[in-house]
């Protein structure tokens, strides 16, 4: 519905410094018959941390060098992955130097396969590679440059606990990962790092929907085609952002929407949950104009979602609220410039720790009066001038009845009540009015 691979080896000595030709490179053997081997600089180390983590999972080890002296940041990180570093004695950047020395520690240790990468940390394109691993040293197949960049985005709030996994798991199916931790105090940004995300910090708690914006933004500046977004808690499964794209890539939708509601998931959540939800989303179907089936949204308050270029560039530079009502604002905005928006059946996780900060009653209360606030902006005259010409005319109404009424005492009282009606809907009407008015000029 929808409107217009594990670690391989046994890891022994794996953190051990090695010198590029000494004795010291032939200590210790590798359980695997193949070795990336990356050349660590002191800017690539968010991309050298990914491609650690993407070799071991399609079965290799890695070896990284770096040349000149004293310890990089992208170097203390691969050490902290246990990966094993090979002193070189390269002073220049000289990138055949550095290559020639990993081939030369990874032969030592006995690897079949060196796989070379560049220091720019392209991602591999391991399935090519299959048919290379008999060719002994080979240079990195980059995966194509034609296929559109995929971003998942994060919003993280103090979710140490969980936001490693999330990252690792989201690597698996993005070209990168951002996390935007919102004045975290936990770890949860370098927890992200090391899991190979792209860490941008806010300096204090400003909200979901500030965290959404600062993502949106990073996103049209890295000119991505899609930008995905799941919460940071392990409540989403990573495995299903290639349906999202995939969708998107299909439908041409400018968003697609993660729906938790379809028939296979009802049962797994929360019957609070499901009332709660299914109130806010009558209320904002009916606020979007969406009135047959064909229109509504199943889930308007999902937080796994995928944008495409336009709409990453729009919400980048549209007023969102700060809240957890930003998810609302968003779909208001797609409405407003005639977006696509399309659903996906998707799975949810209700079981995990701590997930859900927010207290659902205030939660729900304050997307309620977000629904309300701008149903009185966006259809004024439903909302206000509808009711003010009801009032009118039961003011009317009672007045009539209070002149013909006989009870002593009684027409005076109806005669007020009549009034103080008719009033509340002269002004309901005067109030509509003015902001149809006003709605119309913008």
């Amino acid at each position: 519905m929808g409107w217009q691979g594990t670690e391989r080896g046994d890891g022994r000595d794996r953190g051990r410094r090695l010198g590029h030709g000494g004795a010291t490179v032939g200590m210790g053997a590798q359980a695997s018959d193949g070795v990336v081997g990356l050349v660590a600089t002191a800017d690539n180390a968010e991309a050298l941390v990914r491609s650690i983590l993407r070799a071991r999972r399609h079965g290799f080890d890695v070896l990284v060098t770096h040349a000149g002296a004293g310890e990089l940041e992208s170097v203390a990180f691969a050490r902290q992955l246990d990966v094993r570093i090979v002193d070189s004695d390269t002073r220049g950047h000289d990138v055949d130097a550095l290559h020639r020395e990993l081939s030369a520690a990874a032969r030592a240790l006995g690897y079949t396969t060196v796989v070379l990468q560049t220091p720019a940390c392209p991602r591999i394109d391991y399935e090519a590679m299959v048919d290379r691993r008999a060719e002994g040293v080979v240079e990195a197949v980059p995966e194509s440059a034609a296929e559109p960049a995929v971003l998942v985005g994060i919003p993280a709030y103090d979710e140490a606990a969980t936001i490693g996994s999330v990252v690792e798991s989201a690597c698996e199916y993005a070209d990168g990962v951002l996390v935007v931790s919102d004045g975290s105090s936990d770890g949860t940004a370098r927890r992200a790092r090391q899991a190979g995300a792209t860490v941008l910090e806010h300096d204090r708690n400003r909200g979901y929907g500030a965290a959404l914006q600062t993502l949106f933004a990073a996103a049209a500046d890295r000119g991505a085609d899609h930008l995905v977004v799941l919460d940071g808690d392990g409540q989403h499964a990573a495995a299903e952002i290639p349906s999202l794209v995939e969708t998107q890539r299909e439908t041409d939708a400018e968003v697609v929407v993660g729906n938790r509601f379809h028939d296979g998931a009802r049962g797994e959540i929360p019957l609070y949950r499901r009332v709660g939800i299914a109130t806010i989303n009558a209320m904002t179907n009916l606020s979007l104009g969406a009135i047959t089936a064909r229109e509504r949204l199943s889930d308007t308050q999902s937080g796994f979602r995928a944008y495409d270029r336009c709409a990453i560039a729009s919400l980048a530079a549209a007023d969102l609220s700060d809240g957890m009502d930003a998810s609302t604002d968003i779909l208001y905005h797609a409405s407003d410039r005639g977006y696509t928006v399309e659903e996906v059946d998707t799975t949810v996780t209700y079981d995990v720790d701590d997930a859900n900060s927010r207290h659902p009653l205030r939660h729900g209360l304050t997307l309620v009066h977000s629904v309300l606030t701008t149903v009185e902006q966006r259809h004024p005259v439903l909302s206000l001038g509808v009711p003010g010409v009801v009032s009118v005319a039961l003011g009317i109404g009672v007045g009539l009845w209070a002149l013909q009424a006989t009870a002593p005492g009684g027409t005076i009282l109806y005669a007020f009540v009549a009034m103080a009606i008719f009033l509340a809907g002269i002004l309901s009407c005067f109030t509509a009015i003015i902001l149809h008015a006003l709605q119309r000029s913008r």
